[in-house]
């Protein structure tokens, strides 16, 4: 079944960290199938032992998304297709105030870069978010650091965030 949703989300270089040893985790690989200059994209994506297709058009805060969940026959089938195009991390689900923080830790090309995204209900929820100490600088808005363009390249990252001063509870 097709989840048809506007994605509205902010996101941050992440430098110093919470400790997310005995946190819950999902490893994930996406590459992508297709990618246009307007913002539009077809990716797939393998979340542990799930399967998923997703097209994602726009750029920045707000972005309409269709995600339609996959078999694992269906997903080797097109994943050749995305050669040239992938990307791996663990992604750690963090509560911070009640707010859900993703937590990615980027492997293999992309080793050393680590992102916190956070998503929102609506654009003035997410205009007024105060992010945690221990968040970096914000990329919500720079497209090198949209997935997809990390995907094609690697990147380095350059921020120095503050170490984190609050304690983080686990998602449920």
């Amino acid at each position: 079944m097709a989840q048809n949703s506007t994605e509205i989300e902010r996101k941050w270089l992440i430098e110093d960290s919470p400790e997310v040893a005995k946190r819950r985790r999902a490893k994930i690989v996406q590459g992508y199938l297709a990618i246009s200059q307007k913002g539009n994209e077809v990716r797939l994506r393998r979340k542990d032992e799930r399967f998923f297709q997703t097209v994602k058009s726009g750029s920045g805060l707000k972005r309409s998304e269709v995600e339609v969940e996959i078999s694992r026959k269906q997903f080797k089938k097109l994943w050749p297709m995305t050669r040239g195009r992938r990307l791996e991390k663990v992604r750690y689900a963090l509560k911070w105030e009640g707010t859900k923080i993703e937590f990615d830790i980027y492997r293999k090309k992309l080793s050393g870069l680590k992102v916190a995204e956070v998503e929102f209900k609506s654009t003035e929820e997410a205009e007024s978010f105060s992010p945690p100490d221990w968040f970096g600088r914000e990329v919500t808005r720079d497209p090198q650091y949209k997935n997809s363009t990390l995907a094609s390249r690697k990147m380095k990252q350059t921020t120095k965030p503050q170490p984190p001063k609050q304690q983080l509870n686990s998602a449920k």
